[in-house]
């Protein structure tokens, strides 16, 4: 699990070379930090990083940073396949919905919800 602080602090110590990004697993960033790391800009970026940690909540940082804990989501954290499902079959209550009120045809109701089932 990752820790804001110690994120912070890799930011301010060593985040012109992008030890915090590496840290925080964006590596994608961390290696555009270390290239860019003798026009001094990355050290700019990194310090203004070391207050974005250190004024961001816990909540906010364990969401962007720690949403997945050896390899599974957190308790906390809604699964995406589960959300999907339940965006899901709103969608196809509310597509019932205008199917009785007869806003769509039969036609486009059964089109539609054979698309979303499919994609289940």
């Amino acid at each position: 699990m990752k820790d804001k602080t110690t994120a912070a602090i890799l930011a301010i110590v060593l985040g012109g070379i992008g030890i915090h990004k590496f840290y925080l697993g964006e590596t994608g960033a961390g290696i555009i930090y270390l290239i860019f790391a003798c026009t001094g800009i990355p050290y700019f970026i990194a310090f203004i990083e070391f207050i974005i940690y250190l004024t961001m909540s816990d909540a906010q940082f364990n969401a962007k940073y720690n949403r997945h804990q050896s390899g599974r989501p957190m308790m906390s954290q809604p699964m995406p396949a589960l959300e999907s499902s339940r965006e899901k079959a709103a969608t196809l209550g509310e597509m019932k919905k205008l199917y009785d009120s007869g806003v769509i045809t039969a036609e486009e109701y059964e089109e539609k919800r054979r698309k979303i089932l499919d994609s289940i």
